[in-house]
């Protein structure tokens, strides 16, 4: 999701060194404010449910000021998708980085994605998963965010795939973009399981049946996690 996190929550502000103004700075707060906002109501009741109005008059602010913001419904789903990727990022991503490229780092990704949709970082579960089925068969801006989002989403999954092969602790004929397909299904089921019937053991189950397939596939099968 590394293309939607490139662009700044924080329009507005000056050139690097240059302290923004008040009005600025305010109008970085409300944004938060009003993305913070949108994100949970996204991954509850998709991206169809925003509106500006709407979101004036749960925050209490002025619909004129929130359009200010962003222009156009359009504009804040699309300013939404990009807030979710950055949080994404920071829940998901970035700490399993810390570990070690390798198998460790495979499911380390895996782990912190599970524990990203069990832990309701979005009330709905995962954010892409609900808004991806919302436009998945439409066309225009938001469909193509959300296309992106997907592919860096795979993309990084098959990166930390390929990294394990080419360390040798997985299998050297290891096909990496199957590899990466059997190890994200389980992470959807468990989420779509999860919000439809409330039943966490569903992430139980999921890390069952990826650390499973990893050891499959490793030089070294001790080397994976093997779960209750």
């Amino acid at each position: 999701m590394a293309s939607e996190l490139g662009m700044s929550v924080d329009a507005g502000a000056g050139a690097a060194g240059t302290k923004p103004d008040g009005r600025v700075e305010r109008g970085n707060q409300t944004r938060r404010l009003v993305l913070r906002r949108t994100v949970d109501i996204a991954s509850v009741e998709g991206l169809e449910a925003l509106s500006v109005g709407r979101i004036a008059t749960e925050l209490k602010l002025s619909k004129s000021g929130v359009f200010a913001l962003f222009g156009s419904k359009e504009e804040l789903q699309l300013a939404t998708v990009r807030a979710a990727g950055r949080i994404f990022l920071d829940a998901v991503v970035e700490p399993a980085r810390q570990s070690p490229p390798g198998l460790d780092r495979v499911w380390q990704l895996c782990a912190r994605w599970l524990d990203y949709s069990e832990q309701r970082v979005f009330p709905g579960g995962c954010f892409f998963y609900g808004v991806i089925a919302e436009f998945d068969a439409r066309e225009g801006a938001v469909h193509d965010a959300l296309v992106r989002a997907n592919r860096d989403w795979t993309g990084q999954v098959e990166r930390c795939v390929a990294e394990a092969r080419d360390t040798g602790e997985l299998l050297p004929d290891t096909d990496v973009p199957q590899l990466a397909f059997e190890l994200i299904a389980p992470m959807e089921a468990a989420n779509a399981h999860s919000v439809l019937h409330e039943e966490p053991d569903a992430y139980r189950r999921a890390g069952v049946a990826i650390t499973a397939r990893l050891r499959a596939a490793a030089t070294t099968p001790s080397r994976v996690p093997r779960l209750p």
